[in-house]
């Protein structure tokens, strides 16, 4: 059985690193260079798309819009109010399938923009989107097809797993987990680096190690299938040093830190979706 090829265009309204990573992650999923095509008004940035891809770079977005079967808009949540409103007319007239991976703004605020009725798809990518290995949430408004929703996440499975959530509301609990996550695990990997180096380690063998240990037990959570908690206690022997040092973290309030941060992480994603869905 033969893989079909996909036939429509991909027009993305800027073309920062997210814009970047999603074209990349589509050629190399057997999109050809003439569907991709990205709008930016900044030209460093074209220039960088077109020689890093090879792709098709414009500096208007309308020309985009007037283009695309499926429209990714990949912008600053602050603009991108004033932009949707310039993209209305050329939107209504082609009606794409519209995917937001813009952090916060709701769809409600980006459909009432764009002139109303679209079909729209809102997504959180985090940052590892941009070397193949991201997470991403969905939610899709009820004016998306089922086979919108099947093109929508095959240009998310481009960079990495997916996960469609049932309210739009998770989205915000997406952002606080795997949008923002990437950072808590930096602040992990800088905090052994540092434990290590004080318990005599050389500063680029305790990096080193810090880096490989979670990447194997990365690997190990998602190829195994097993839950966290059963791999942890399978290298947690009685009286041995994992135990201490879990006994440690679990008296420092590990757990409760991590449910603060992601509360925290939430609360300001929907703090961000009142301001950024303000009329521009």
């Amino acid at each position: 059985m033969t893989t079909k090829k996909p036939t429509s265009l991909v027009g993305f309204i800027g073309a920062g690193n997210m814009a970047r990573s999603l074209a990349g992650g589509l050629q190399r999923n057997g999109w050809g260079r003439e569907q991709l095509v990205l709008a930016d008004p900044l030209e460093e940035q074209r220039r960088a798309i077109e020689q890093a891809l090879k792709l098709d770079t414009v500096a208007d977005n309308a020309e985009v819009a007037r283009r695309a079967d499926i429209l990714v808009l990949a912008v600053k949540p602050q603009v991108l109010g004033e932009v949707a409103v310039r993209l209305a007319p050329a939107v209504q007239k082609k009606r794409p399938l519209v995917i937001s991976i813009v952090a916060g703004v709701r769809i409600a605020d980006i459909d009432r923009w764009l002139g109303g009725g679209l079909a729209i798809v809102r997504t959180m990518p985090n940052t590892p989107a941009l070397i193949g290995s991201g997470a991403s949430g969905l939610y899709a408004n009820a004016q998306v097809t089922d086979a919108q929703r099947d093109q929508a996440e095959s240009i998310l499975r481009a960079v990495g797993v997916t996960v469609w959530v049932k309210n739009e509301q998770l989205i915000d609990a997406v952002t606080a987990l795997s949008g923002s996550g990437p950072a808590y695990f930096f602040l992990m990997l800088e905090a052994l680096e540092q434990a290590g180096i004080n318990v005599g380690l050389d500063p680029g063998d305790a990096r080193l190690l810090a880096i490989e240990t979670a990447v194997g037990a990365a690997k190990m959570a998602l190829e195994g299938g097993e839950e966290p908690a059963l791999l942890r206690k399978r290298v947690t022997s009685p009286g041995g040093t994992t135990e201490q040092a879990i006994k440690v973290m679990e008296q420092a309030g590990l757990r409760k830190i991590l449910d603060e941060a992601v509360q925290a992480a939430a609360r300001r994603a929907r703090e961000l979706g009142d301001l950024f869905g303000k009329n521009p």
